[in-house]
């Protein structure tokens, strides 16, 4: 209707409605500078620019991997009903319920100023777990692999992240660290303050001095008999 109360022609009618609509499609033919062109009808769509993190379901040992679900890492800002219009319209993914729960990052030291107001944006985010119509199982899992296939990928592993070699490092620094803290544990170097090294130390020291007594006797005993002299420091 227009502003003055009347209908309006089938024309504008038709350019009213294009107007409310999020996307047109076709071409039409127009002349620029008295030649025919195809231009193409329609308007800018824009996309969301939110990301949608796919990740591995949370399954406990033993149990199967549940392929009717999907666990996507998603901006705090998305709701569910945000989570589904978006798998809908993007993906074609149909949903039959959706849970969300919100991991927030924990408060640290500030290194620069020192208060207790610094976060890690990477372990801020909200989890998004999705119930799925349609089957869908992750790629590239290990349990659907065969044995060549697990062989060649820990190869592969191996070789660009060194793996192995990462995991016995940190074993080591992990015994290093809380070995301390054990009732086996024993200072190998160094003179500490514990009751064990200390008389292990004067033990040493006594049988050191017993020892120098014993060739300092000897010595003055041979020189008696020659009747040399000898000097006793």
């Amino acid at each position: 209707m227009r502003a003055d109360g009347t209908n309006p022609s089938a024309a504008e009618w038709l350019q009213t409605l294009n107007e409310r609509r999020s996307r047109i499609r076709g071409v039409r033919k127009v002349r620029v500078n008295g030649e025919t062109q195809e231009q193409v009808v329609g308007q800018k769509v824009y996309l969301p620019n939110i990301l949608f993190r796919l990740v591995r379901n949370h399954t406990p040992p033993g149990q199967a991997y549940n392929p009717y679900e999907a666990t996507f890492r998603i901006p705090q800002s998305v709701t569910k009903t945000d989570v589904r219009s978006y798998l809908l319209a993007v993906y074609g993914v149909k949903t039959t319920y959706i849970r969300t729960d919100n991991y927030v990052s924990p408060v640290t030291r500030d290194p620069r100023t020192f208060s207790w107001t610094h976060t890690k944006r990477h372990r801020t985010y909200k989890r998004a777990v999705v119930g799925l119509v349609d089957p869908f199982y992750y790629p590239l899992a290990v349990e659907d692999m065969n044995r060549a296939e697990r062989e060649t990928r820990e190869e592969w592993l191996e070789k660009n992240f060194a793996t192995k070699k990462l995991q016995e490092d940190q074993k080591k620094e992990f015994i290093r660290v809380t070995r301390s803290g054990s009732k086996d544990f024993k200072w190998r170097s160094g003179a500490t303050a514990n009751r064990g090294n200390i008389v292990k130390m004067i033990a040493e020291r006594r049988l050191a001095r017993d020892r120098a007594i014993l060739e300092a006797k000897a010595r003055l005993q041979e020189s008696r008999k020659s009747e040399i002299s000898v000097d006793v420091d």
